[in-house]
């Protein structure tokens, strides 16, 4: 019997696939699960997947190495998709396609497979990912081959089969969830004008149901990199884990938004991600002290090309190392605090510092200290304003 390595997250769908993998494809199941900050969710998936027929299955956490070589770089480069998305299970996938390959190097297996749709874009993300890599393994998606066609459909066989999946047809909703967000697709929420659902939501708080009282928080950075919280030195991980729990607790992160997939098809998205949005606030906050104008226009053009290369899978590409390679030049002075008000869904940025500013207030205030040489606008608007006088001129003249 030939195996295939899975990429088994416990959901309907990957469940599933270790049932019709051993039925309709002879094929021997490993199952890989990483652990990209999904909290209790990965504890059932070892005895889940073992109990559906996997042949064994590899747990591995690779929180730490998300954030450092994953988050934190598209953090620098501020990547956000289409001016919503924080991008959090598009980082997840390279990683994950990364561990695929690593997980069938080892058990010998040619063949490596996902639960990921035909018309969605991670299936887009793991086989670039995994052609990147290793363009010599196989890759089959049972999504694009099973006769199934509605996730309703997919239930009933499971429960046909005893095939244990953590959805029901009441619930029906597909949720990807790691450190820098959670993505909720299906049921309701496939109607853009329907109103996410309260059961919907799985990291925030309703902001009317928030505290009355604002939050502040203080997150410091070192060349772009947030690397302390109130003041003291923090792990990675437990940054992202602190925000999202205080952040959540104040209704802050919530993302519904209509968004243009790799396979050309509009989608309507609900996403969580509120260490995601505090932590692009607070470094867009001392970027404005520490960046000069050019730079930081470069950066906005360069970011949504970052931004889209996630999206689309680009990962393992000669292009990221060079955007890599650009951010972190440009984050060279990117050290300071930010200080962030959460309140009842909202945010606001109320502070920040840098050693490395390029903000004086000497030349900014309009105080007794002002140091500005005011006499010196005359002759920078003279010559400033020449060729709108030319153009001027020539309007008059055509008349």
């Amino acid at each position: 019997m030939s195996r295939v390595v899975l990429a088994y997250s416990g959901g309907l769908d990957t469940s599933v696939a270790i049932h019709w993998f051993k039925v309709e494809k002879n094929m021997s199941v490993v199952a890989f699960a990483a652990d990209l900050g999904q909290g209790k969710e990965l504890e059932p998936l070892r005895g889940r997947a073992l109990k559906t027929g996997a042949e064994s299955i590899h747990i591995r956490d690779l929180r730490e190495e998300f954030v450092k070589d994953f988050i934190f770089p598209a953090l620098k480069a501020n990547a956000v998709y289409e001016n919503g998305y924080p991008l959090h299970t598009a980082l997840g996938r390279p990683l994950i396609a990364k561990e695929l390959v690593r997980v069938a190097r080892a058990e010998n297996c040619q063949v490596v497979a996902h639960g990921c749709t035909g018309k969605g874009n991670d299936q887009v993300r793991f086989e670039t990912g995994v052609a990147a890599l290793a363009p010599d393994l196989k890759v089959i998606a049972p999504l694009r081959e099973w006769r199934f066609k509605t996730r309703e459909e997919e239930i009933d066989y499971a429960q046909e089969n005893g095939v244990e999946v953590p959805v029901t047809k009441k619930s029906p909703y597909s949720i990807d969830r790691n450190l820098w967000g959670c993505s909720i697709e299906c049921g309701a929420l496939e109607d853009p004008w329907v109103a996410p659902p309260a059961d919907a939501w799985q990291m925030t708080a309703d902001p009317a149901q928030a505290p009355d009282k604002a939050e502040e928080v203080v997150v410091g950075f070192e060349a772009g990199v947030p690397v302390s919280f109130a003041g003291k030195p923090i792990n990675c991980v437990k940054l992202l884990e602190t925000l999202n729990e205080i952040g959540g607790a104040h209704g802050v992160g919530r993302i519904d938004m209509v968004e243009d997939r790799v396979v050309g098809i509009k989608s309507r998205e609900v996403y969580e991600a509120p260490a995601a949005v505090i932590l692009l606030a607070a470094h867009k906050a001392i970027e404005d002290l520490a960046l000069s104008k050019t730079v930081r226009q470069t950066q906005d053009i360069l970011s949504q090309q970052y931004a889209d290369l996630i999206y689309s899978g680009r990962w393992f590409t000669d292009l990221r190392d060079a955007l890599d390679a650009f951010f972190s030049e440009s984050q060279k002075f990117v050290t300071g605090e930010a200080r962030v008000r959460l309140y009842k869904g909202g945010l606001l940025v109320t502070g920040r510092k840098s050693p490395y500013s390029l903000y004086s207030e000497k030349l900014a205030t309009y105080g007794a200290g002002d140091t500005f040489r005011r006499q010196s606008a005359a002759g920078f608007l003279d010559i400033y304003s020449m060729p709108a006088r030319a153009e001027g001129a020539r309007r008059k003249h055509a008349q």
